[in-house]
């Protein structure tokens, strides 16, 4: 604030992920013009076939995994990425999001390159190891910057 930083929001509304994850995209035609306002330009575009989806399908499981679920991941990294887009200027532009929307330069990473192929974007990912000091072959390549934590620290999804 005192160096009069811009602060922009960039997710999407969790009710309208949540209308995705449950009707999948065509129930966006029925938000309302302010609603559609806080979402990526329609229609999204997907492609169920990026492996960080796939695999939500089969980390999810059991009661709360359907095909609608990666929809609904897709419109927040679709979203994130418009309004970094229409945010960032010529400026540096720093983005703080959880490691999903971005490991394997996928969800926002693979919106904004698909936006804009010639954009310089760096990544950060935080994986969990039991040994913090060498990291395991699952975790490397998985962004331009890794920190590794102990096993024992507690994580969300």
């Amino acid at each position: 604030k005192s160096n009069q930083l811009k602060f922009v929001c960039t997710n999407v509304p969790r009710r309208t992920a949540r209308i995705v994850y449950k009707e999948g995209f065509a129930a966006l035609d029925e938000l309302s013009k302010l609603e559609k306002s806080y979402v990526a330009k329609l229609p999204i575009a997907y492609d169920p076939d990026l492996p960080g989806y796939k695999a939500m399908l089969n980390m999810m499981g059991g009661n709360h995994s359907n095909e609608k679920l990666p929809m609904a991941q897709a419109l927040k990294d679709a979203t994130m990425a418009e309004f970094i887009l229409k945010n960032r200027g010529d400026k540096l532009f720093l983005h703080f999001n959880g490691s999903y929307h971005s490991n394997n330069f996928e969800g926002i990473y693979w919106y904004l390159k698909n936006a804009d192929p010639e954009l310089k974007i760096k990544t950060i990912a935080t994986v969990s190891q039991a040994n913090v000091r060498a990291l395991e072959n699952e975790n490397m390549g998985i962004a331009n910057y890794i920190i590794a934590v102990p096993g024992s620290m507690t994580s969300t999804h």
